[in-house]
């Protein structure tokens, strides 16, 4: 007698969400503030992540999810190809919104089929236009005769040797730095691409003078290498699907287009004494990669400027720049360097 009966278990069940949301409010208002040096959106995930704590985490991994669209499963490989983390995949998959679309590299790879097209056509060669006596003629390609035309340090990228290494380089594009866009965003992907291009081209006008330049592998090989680096760096955490085989893949092009360049460069020429375009310009891209690139892709939506180790690589870059704009003004000269002559 005087025993109360032991409540049962949906009583209890009750009362336990109760006692929870009566203490998470105390819990969100002891949460620290997010640092200044994050965005709004990485500083909502954070907090977002510890509020609801191991219950998200101990959740269902993004990857087992069922009953998903084709967009949300578009989404959802997008996020474990590109980033390391739980938390960053979750926070991505729910806020992506596919506005703007990935705009700059189908912008970019869609000029590159177009002018290779265009120049096939007026050429009336496709396999390999770059032998055509009037490729070089382009105001596109960069030539050590013409160093002076500043724009040629960019627009080279839109001729290609030919259909091999168009093919390549479209696929790469697509392949890796569409996905790559759709998480860091156009203005992050752009600013490695076009790095890896200025990089490409100042490159050979240090190291291989006398050589003109095609091709958009400067930039296409800062995205890749850039993209492969990272995987290394967080390998643990990348989730995605047979990234060691991929890795091998990637890998193996990007020395099969490399070498075609090599062989390329070191052929007789179609028009001497002007020898075939460059390959530094693949290695120029490589060390854009590796440096600035791994930078920009490890930091997912925090600020780049707040980082002292971006700032240490846009300074490598810059002094690299300026040296290579001081070289293409005195050098050819002090070094009475015979050039091929203008095409």
């Amino acid at each position: 007698m005087g025993e109360h009966p032991s409540p049962g278990p949906a009583v209890a069940a009750c009362a336990e969400a109760e006692r929870i949301e009566e203490l998470e409010p105390e819990a969100e208002e002891r949460l620290p503030a997010a640092p200044e040096d994050m965005s709004n959106k990485r500083s909502n995930s954070f907090r977002q992540a510890i509020l609801q704590g191991n219950r998200r985490l101990s959740s269902k991994a993004l990857l087992e999810e069922k009953g998903l669209s084709l967009s949300q499963r578009l989404i959802r490989h997008v996020a474990y190809e590109t980033l390391p983390r739980e938390i960053d995949r979750k926070w991505y998959y729910d806020s992506y919104t596919c506005c703007p679309p990935p705009w700059f590299m189908i912008t970019i790879t869609l000029l590159e089929v177009a002018l290779f097209l265009y120049n096939g056509v007026l050429l009336d060669q496709f396999v390999l236009q770059v032998t055509h006596p009037r490729y070089l003629k382009n105001s596109l390609v960069y030539h050590p005769q013409l160093r002076a035309q500043a724009w040629r340090y960019v627009t080279y990228i839109f001729m290609h040797a030919g259909v091999e290494q168009l093919g390549l380089n479209v696929a790469l594009q697509l392949l890796v730095g569409v996905p790559l866009e759709m998480v860091h965003g156009a203005t992050r992907i752009g600013l490695v691409y076009v790095a890896g291009v200025v990089a490409g081209s100042l490159a050979v006008s240090v190291a291989d003078m006398t050589a003109p330049v095609v091709g958009s592998s400067g930039g296409v090989y800062a995205l890749v290498s850039a993209h492969l680096a990272n995987i290394v760096m967080n390998w643990s955490g990348m989730k995605c699907q047979f990234k060691l085989l991929r890795m091998a893949v990637a890998l193996i092009c990007m020395s099969m287009e490399f070498g075609r360049a090599v062989w390329l460069r070191f052929h007789p020429s179609a028009y001497p004494p002007c020898p075939h375009p460059s390959f530094v310009a693949h290695l120029g891209g490589v060390a854009v990669g590796i440096t600035l690139g791994v930078v920009v892709l490890r930091n997912y939506e925090q600020r780049l400027q707040d980082q002292s180790l971006w700032w240490i690589f846009v300074t490598m870059y810059t002094i690299f720049v300026l040296f290579a704009v001081f070289w293409n003004i005195f050098a050819y000269t002090l070094l009475d360097l015979k050039l091929p002559p203008a095409p």
